[in-house]
């Protein structure tokens, strides 16, 4: 077990057998009636994490990083030597910890990311919302474009961490082919309308 656990009245160490299943008894210090629901995770015993062997005889190689420590591998990005502590194995490469920084920093390292932006839903609102509320239809010329700019922008970024498919860039684009057409449509009706006039 990790951390002990203890009655919340009387602060005595409740026995491991107490957390097998469901179980509603008393405290074996003070009497107290317990019920306990554990989650299996709590009857296991953390894993011990790996610190690197020290150098035993010279001419060894070395961690970059702790001079005093065996080199385990070499980093596959820059080529240092690293020790067990320092290697991050990700996807079978293994990489040393300024790597691991510096991909997640420039964006290359996918593995840790928690948010991206969704250009599929920037594209479609931009297509639909100005001719949605219809005050601000007018903004569709502009916008319609711009939403064509967008999805063409987004397309071979990547997209939600949840897999979606590219149905909302294929809308976007039909959307604001529509309106560009409705558009020049318009324009064309105007233009025709003031000749027929005159």
């Amino acid at each position: 077990m990790n951390t002990p656990v203890v009655c919340p009245e009387c602060a005595a160490p409740v026995p491991v057998e107490f957390f097998q299943g469901l179980r509603f008894g008393p405290c074996l210090g003070c009497n107290t009636p317990l019920l306990a629901r554990a989650f299996p995770a709590l009857l296991r015993q953390a894993p011990q994490g790996i610190s690197g062997e020290r150098i035993t005889e010279a001419g060894q190689a070395a961690c970059f990083y702790h001079p005093g420590k065996t080199a385990h591998v070499p980093c596959d990005a820059c080529g240092r030597f690293i020790c067990a502590l320092c290697d991050v194995e990700l996807h079978g490469q293994h990489l040393c910890p300024s790597c691991v920084e510096s991909r997640q920093r420039k964006g290359t390292l996918t593995t840790f990311e928690s948010r991206r932006v969704l250009w599929d839903n920037i594209a479609l609102s931009v297509a639909v919302l100005p001719v949605a509320t219809v005050f601000l239809a007018g903004f569709s010329m502009v916008t319609a474009p711009a939403a064509i700019l967008l999805a063409v922008f987004g397309w071979r970024r990547p997209g939600s961490l949840a897999p979606r498919s590219k149905i909302r860039f294929v809308l976007a684009i039909v959307f604001s082919l529509l309106e560009i057409a409705a558009w020049v449509a318009f324009f064309y009706f105007i233009s025709v309308s003031g000749e027929v006039f005159q």
